[in-house]
């Protein structure tokens, strides 16, 4: 199979590139490095069925090409990280909704299969835990810059649906819950290799807001898997799933975990969410997925523990 994956220089997509390769498919990435990296595929390069193409998604000619050229899609560019999102709401704006939209377009033409990446950001304010795929979006006020995230992959979701009811566009939706692993970089505000830096460099552990805040984090391995597998499956097309673990912590027991796993004296720093974001931001008190209807759809069960994900990304940083 020929497999195209935007973003794919990304943490996520690198990964999934990986995958491919090992089943002994054909890969055809394209970034345009603004959150990925060439580090994150440079053991593919040279590899016979890799290409990679250094370019925007919103490049019209270049997408459409790539996609004519592959048999399926997974549109994993985005703008990513709450840092990212509250300096540069246009840009995020903008890079999801009209990357999305040329990247269904041009699959429309041949109906090439299109797996868009979502987030568990969509949730919004929801009380509703766990969060169901059917459960209601609660988003915040227009002025908390941090919804513009959620809304434009909102938006992004009711599109890829539409041209599937409308155009037959076969799709497929995965809303993504804390994916971490080997790779990820806490440049843009990922949690868990930003502690573990930290950690290890002997500087504080700076939690935001006072960590009473609880995440459920998911072994990118695993999820790689899940993507895999959704692809594979006919019956997926038209649906969305929630993709993650749902083993639930505090990020204040998170940092003590860290600090205990990389045997750090590092200190534990509450930062206030003003200080850390911009004035009012808003966060979500929990974030726990249901992963019943992916379970069921294809047999998805997390396999890695939150203390295993962490020791194989300490020994990432650490060079191990």
């Amino acid at each position: 199979m020929r497999v195209l994956i935007t973003g794919g220089a990304g943490f996520i997509g690198s990964h999934l590139s990986d995958a491919y390769i090992e089943r002994g498919d054909e890969v055809h990435v394209i970034d345009d490095l603004s959150t990925g990296s060439i580090d994150n595929i440079a053991h593919l390069k040279k590899h016979e069925r890799f290409h990679y193409t250094i370019d925007t998604v919103q490049n019209h000619p270049v997408i459409a090409e790539l996609v004519d050229q592959c048999d399926v899609v997974f549109h994993l560019a985005a703008a990513v990280g709450v840092k990212l999102i509250v300096e540069s709401p246009v840009r995020t704006i903008e890079t999801n909704v009209r990357g999305t939209e040329i990247v269904l377009a041009v699959a429309n033409k041949k109906k090439k299969k299109v797996l868009i990446a979502s987030t568990s950001e969509v949730y919004g304010l929801s009380d509703q835990v766990p969060f169901r795929e059917d459960g209601n979006l609660v988003m915040g006020a227009t002025v908390k810059g941090r919804w513009s995230y959620a809304c434009s992959k909102a938006i992004d979701e009711f599109l890829a649906l539409a041209y599937w009811r409308e155009k037959k566009l076969p799709t497929i939706v995965v809303r993504l819950f804390n994916t971490v692993g080997p790779r990820q970089t806490g440049q843009y505000g990922m949690v868990i290799p930003t502690f573990v830096r930290q950690a290890l460099a002997g500087r504080p552990l700076t939690v935001y807001g006072d960590g009473q805040q609880t995440r459920c984090f998911g072994y990118v391995g695993d999820i790689v898997g899940a993507l895999v597998k959704l692809m594979d499956d006919p019956g997926a097309v038209g649906k969305v799933f929630n993709i993650g673990s749902n083993e639930e912590v505090s990020i204040l027991e998170l940092a003590h975990r860290v600090k205990e796993l990389t045997n750090s004296d590092s200190e534990i720093v509450l930062v206030p969410y003003d200080e850390a974001y911009e004035e009012g931001f808003e966060d979500m008190p929990r974030r726990v997925p249901d992963i019943t209807k992916i379970d069921a759809q294809v047999g998805f069960h997390p396999e890695m523990t939150l203390d295993g994900i962490l020791q194989k990304v300490i020994a990432y940083h650490s060079g191990r």
